[in-house]
């Protein structure tokens, strides 16, 4: 990957089936919202998976000098276990960039009635050293 090239960004449409992904990196805003239940679920986050890794290289050289940190924000309303797994691995490389880059720091919203959603965005937390802010908003 050439380092002097912008980082191209990641947009996916929202279905039924899949979250919204808005990975903008020239203003710095990223968020995946929605549902999360794809019939193929690899299928779906696999190019998020690979974006991440490949902005993880980008900023090893890029270090952006305008932010002092990045905030990923996950607005689901609903995900499966399947799903699960694959957010497991996303919230990885996030920590792979914090230990090694620059801080992140994830907010979690969740829909002010879905206490599943709130202690999904908790275990989470405990399972990375990533700050993560919570926000309790209505999301339907």
């Amino acid at each position: 990957m050439n380092s002097s090239v912008p980082m191209t960004s990641l947009i996916v449409e929202p279905t039924d089936l899949t979250p919204g992904v808005r990975f903008l990196p020239s203003t710095f805003e990223f968020e995946i919202s929605g549902e999360s239940r794809p019939e193929n679920v690899r299928k779906f986050y696999e190019p998020v998976m690979e974006w991440l890794e490949n902005y993880k290289v980008w900023l090893k050289s890029n270090k952006p000098g305008s932010v002092d940190k990045l905030i990923f924000k996950f607005k689901f309303q609903y995900f499966n276990s399947t799903s699960a797994k694959f957010l497991t691995s996303i919230i990885a490389r996030l920590d792979a960039i914090r230990k090694e880059i620059m801080p992140v720091e994830i907010e979690w919203y969740y829909d002010t009635p879905d206490v599943d959603m709130k202690n999904s965005g908790e275990e989470f937390s405990k399972m990375f050293t990533l700050p993560f802010r919570f926000y309790s908003v209505e999301l339907m």
